[in-house]
């Protein structure tokens, strides 16, 4: 589909371009054939309603050509044949329509100034048209370049997950075998939710949510009653779509770094709300100040910034701070609903 049809706006100022040229071109028209203002227009006017249909063939022939990486004499040997056909047109439609209005003789002196202005206006759609098409790639290139870069972070989570996991399990083999076996069952689960809601660009934040709950299940099993988990977030939240994963590395953080740190545990706090359009997520915890395993800005909460900033661009961002012994995470993005 034509550019120009595709976008509105697009097509307003490409109608409105070739009423100001019909006006243009009955100016020189008067000027140069001596013509009435009334008879310029009725000359002028079905030429420039004519050309503004050929000047869009253009697109229809870049685009195949660039597709087939057609060599540079190709693209000028078929746009140049389209230029003279166009020309040639447009000159036969001013004599046609002269000799019906009687004014062949008076339309005369000016064919050089037509076959010149016909010339110049086509080259002129090629040029633009070949410019949209560049426009167009690097746009598409920058979006794959994106979606890459995103496949290859939440390809990431998985692997660290599963790292994590997989050793909480082990560690619970010898001294909980049925707690162990437990947590295998919830892990499992775990990983079947995400087989399906992972592959996808975005999720809506209930499922996320969902996600995140099924992940603490798993920590709960080893953890026991030293997790504690509180929730607060606004039902207005559910719909916004984020993209998949992006909270469960920060609650599996809070657990690693945090509540892990604590002999009597603690709590992971979730909070969410839709503030001016944005999503405000903040995931808080208690930690051990003295911990000898102090890495609070590991791997997760990196591959979690890096998603937001590539997907979000400045709309996307993570802080992570501690206040005593006290931990917050806290996540902004735009709430963008389907």
């Amino acid at each position: 589909m034509h550019p120009f049809v595709r976008n509105k706006l697009w097509l307003a100022g490409y109608v409105l371009a070739w009423q100001i040229a019909a006006l243009m071109l009955a100016a020189l028209l008067r000027s140069v054939a001596e013509l009435r203002w009334q008879e310029a227009e009725w000359i002028a006017a079905p030429l420039c309603l004519f050309y503004a249909f050929a000047c869009t063939a253009p697109w229809y022939v870049a685009g195949p050509l660039l597709r087939n990486n057609a060599a540079v004499l190709r693209h000028v040997w078929q746009q140049g044949g389209g230029a003279i056909l166009a020309c040639a047109l447009w000159l036969g439609l001013a004599r046609t329509i002269a000799s019906e209005l009687d004014l062949g003789a008076a339309l005369t002196p000016s064919i050089p100034l037509l076959v010149s202005l016909g010339f110049l206006i086509y080259a002129l759609s090629i040029a633009v048209h070949y410019g949209i098409l560049a426009l167009e790639s690097s746009r598409e290139a920058a979006v794959e370049a994106r979606e890459a870069e995103l496949r290859a972070l939440k390809a990431q989570i998985h692997p660290h997950f599963l790292f994590n996991s997989l050793n909480s399990i082990a560690a619970l083999t010898s001294s909980d075998p049925a707690r162990a076996r437990d947590m295998a069952i919830r892990l499992s689960d775990f990983l079947r939710k995400t087989l399906g809601l992972g592959e996808r660009p975005s999720i809506r934040w209930g499922d996320e949510l969902d996600l995140a709950r099924t992940y603490l299940e798993v920590e709960q099993v080893r953890f026991g009653e030293r997790l504690r988990v509180q929730m607060d977030v606004e039902p207005a939240c559910s719909e916004c779509q984020v993209p998949p994963l992006v909270l469960q590395p920060l609650v599996e953080n809070a657990i690693r770094h945090g509540i892990a740190t604590l002999v009597e545990g603690g709590t992971v706090s979730v909070t969410g709300r839709v503030l001016d359009g944005q999503l405000e997520v903040s995931v808080e915890n208690g930690f051990d100040p003295d911990s000898p395993s102090p890495r609070r800005h590991g791997h997760g909460l990196r591959n979690v910034r890096d998603r937001l900033a590539t997907r979000f661009g400045t709309a996307g961002r993570l802080s992570a701070q501690a206040d005593g012994n006290r931990f917050r995470s806290r996540m902004t993005m735009p709430c963008q609903r389907d």
